[in-house]
């Protein structure tokens, strides 16, 4: 389990919840086991996180519909819905509850202080005031983080354009992980010749005109891991288009929807490595005496046919080191 520097850590009704797998009622059966499993909205990622969570517990002895039930909802992007669902878990009595996002880790963190939380994808856990100490969270919650690798990131945005000097950026600020992201790139973008220029969406709604008018400031896009724009994100692909403006991402799913490039997790395997720490807690480690982790592992995804329709062509040196090459 790796180390975390805190310095580097800073997000309707029930009738539109989606729901995977079998509901347990509020008194768990002494013989099974219950995930209680959410996400703020339906993106790729989130999704992926949830299939590996899921079926790395069946490598850990936990088989849904054996001895597990396994809950899940999303809120659709909707802090209310987010809450409700959060309240609606506390019913439940789970045996953990699991929340993939920064919002939805919030929402569920501000339901209970007693029941287990275990939280994946969450870029900042000490910026979402999830915790204090992620080597020692104590109460009832740890998790895994997946702070974005900035760095690659802005490596490959300067070997794609040598000459760019402006990145724009789509922002939720009231996204804590967004806020923590955007804070990091605009300190670190400097030292790779690069400023920062932002358009806020606090609204999937609002992300068009966001990315339409970065296309007339930047000289390229960054779509960072912000769940509202990542809703959206056939929004910010469209002006690329239309604008001939290059947009990166900040995870792998976006270029496979259509992003240049990308240095990201695979979710699937920050699912998996969710279940390890789960299963730890359904076999009886106190939550809060288990370190929060980093997800590990990054893959460099690109999409030639993105970049072309975009103006730009992938550079050989990077299509040689890529681990997919979307076609």
């Amino acid at each position: 389990m790796l180390s975390i520097e805190k310095t580097a850590w800073r997000l309707a009704t029930a009738g539109i919840f989606a729901m995977v797998g079998l509901l347990a009622g509020p008194a768990q059966a002494q013989d099974r086991a219950t995930i209680a499993v959410t996400a703020i909205v339906e993106h790729p990622a989130l999704e992926a996180t949830r299939d590996g969570l899921r079926d790395a517990l069946a490598e850990h002895g936990y088989v849904v519909g054996e001895n597990l039930e396994f809950v899940y909802q999303t809120a659709q992007g909707n802090p209310v819905t987010a809450a409700q669902i959060a309240r609606h878990f506390v019913g439940l009595n789970p045996s953990v509850m699991v929340p993939i996002s920064t919002p939805s880790a919030q929402a569920i963190a501000a339901a209970t202080d007693e029941l287990p939380i275990v939280f994946t994808a969450v870029t900042d856990p000490i910026g979402a005031q999830l915790l204090v100490d992620p080597e020692a969270p104590g109460g009832n919650i740890t998790g895994l983080s997946d702070m974005s690798p900035l760095a690659d990131h802005l490596d490959l945005m300067r070997e794609f354009l040598p000459e760019a000097e402006v990145i724009g950026v789509p922002h939720n600020p009231g996204e804590a992980n967004s806020v923590t992201l955007l804070n990091a790139l605009t300190d670190m973008a400097p030292d790779w010749g690069f400023t920062v220029v932002v358009a806020v969406a606090p609204r999937s709604a609002d992300v068009l005109a966001a990315a339409q008018t970065l296309a007339g400031q930047a000289d390229l896009i960054y779509v960072a891991n912000d769940n509202t724009v990542g809703a959206a994100l056939e929004a910010v692909l469209a002006v690329g288009h239309d604008a001939n403006v290059p947009v990166f991402a900040g995870d792998n799913d976006s270029v496979v929807r259509g992003a240049i490039a990308s240095v990201g997790y695979d979710y699937y395997q920050v699912g998996q490595q969710t279940a390890g720490i789960v299963a730890r807690v359904l076999d009886g480690e106190d939550p809060g005496s288990i370190p929060v982790s980093v997800a590990a592992g990054t893959d460099l995804f690109v999409n030639p046919a993105a970049a072309a329709a975009m103006g730009i062509e992938v550079p050989p040196s990077v299509m040689e080191r890529a681990n997919r090459i979307v076609q």
